[in-house]
């Protein structure tokens, strides 16, 4: 089966009155085709996924404004790596099953009436789904996705964090949304990390660091979510020990020395199990 087919598939087998979902599927395997390809043309692109040059030209220029790609004489290059894994275009259609696993698991803190920050992160939007279970809440978050995603959920008290947006994150930061989590204090703060080396938590956004520590110093409660892959990356900026976190949630995929290692050092650990598919027969 070719990779056109696959996608026209894919994308026909959408809910046709879900317009936002099919263009946000649509973009995220845009972004995995010129990522693998490394470059292609946007006539390309319109065969591939049964789309009018118009759309494409959109789409394209949406994932140029997040820092993926770079367009030139029609003509869509990836950009290099370090923007491509910030954003969330990116980060969204990695890991899927575990990242899934693992928000799963995270639902287990969460009770009635609490006030929490979620960060941006792709792993602690997938909690979004599970948290009219919940209810009430009070959520506190910079993520515009989270956002929408909770506007219309009933009983979810909800503070979006303002300062100055970064597309690339889809997101609020800065000195002004730090300046609004100073003035709050939640039960819990979930969030994700970009990297994990030496059993320390790394990101590659120096803003991104600075406002996911002001929820962390604001929240009694800390933890962590981290697919298998943040224990094979590399990030600039360090955040914190991951001693400093009261949990850190993997999935089963992590490979057994690092939990031997973490829990030699009294890293409080949960190991969430991955819903995997069904060998055919």
């Amino acid at each position: 089966m070719t990779n056109r087919t696959t996608a026209g598939q894919f994308m026909s087998e959408l809910p046709s009155d879900s317009r936002q979902a099919r263009q946000i599927v649509r973009r995220q395997l845009i972004a995995e085709a010129v990522m693998a390809e490394g470059s292609m043309r946007i006539e390309d692109l319109t065969d591939r996924f049964g789309i009018s040059l118009m759309t494409a030209h959109r789409d394209v220029d949406e994932l140029v404004s997040r820092g993926l790609f770079r367009k030139t004489r029609g003509i869509v290059t990836a950009a290099p790596t370090s923007l491509i894994e910030s954003s969330d275009v990116y980060r969204s259609s990695r890991q899927a099953r575990e990242k899934a696993a693992i928000a799963q698991a995270a639902m287990t803190f969460i009770e009635p009436g609490q006030a929490i920050f979620f960060d941006d992160s792709t792993t602690v939007l997938q909690m979004a789904h599970h948290l009219p279970e919940k209810v009430p809440l009070t959520v506190i978050t910079n993520s515009l996705n989270l956002m929408n995603d909770l506007k219309a959920v009933p009983d979810v008290t909800l503070l979006g964090l303002g300062g100055q947006f970064y597309n690339w994150c889809n997101a609020f930061m800065g000195r002004m949304t730090i300046r609004e989590i100073e003035k709050l204090r939640a039960d819990t703060v979930f969030m994700s990390m970009s990297a994990i080396l030496d059993d320390v938590a790394f990101h590659q956004s120096p803003e991104m660091v600075e406002t996911k520590r002001a929820m962390f110093d604001s929240a009694a409660m800390r933890i962590l979510l981290a697919d298998h892959t943040k224990f094979e990356r590399r990030a600039l900026y360090s955040f914190a020990a991951l001693t400093e976190f009261d949990l850190v949630i993997v999935d089963d995929n992590i490979a057994p020395e690092h939990l031997e290692r973490m829990r030699s050092k009294g890293i409080n650990l949960m190991v969430a199990p991955v819903d995997r598919p069904k060998a055919a027969r």
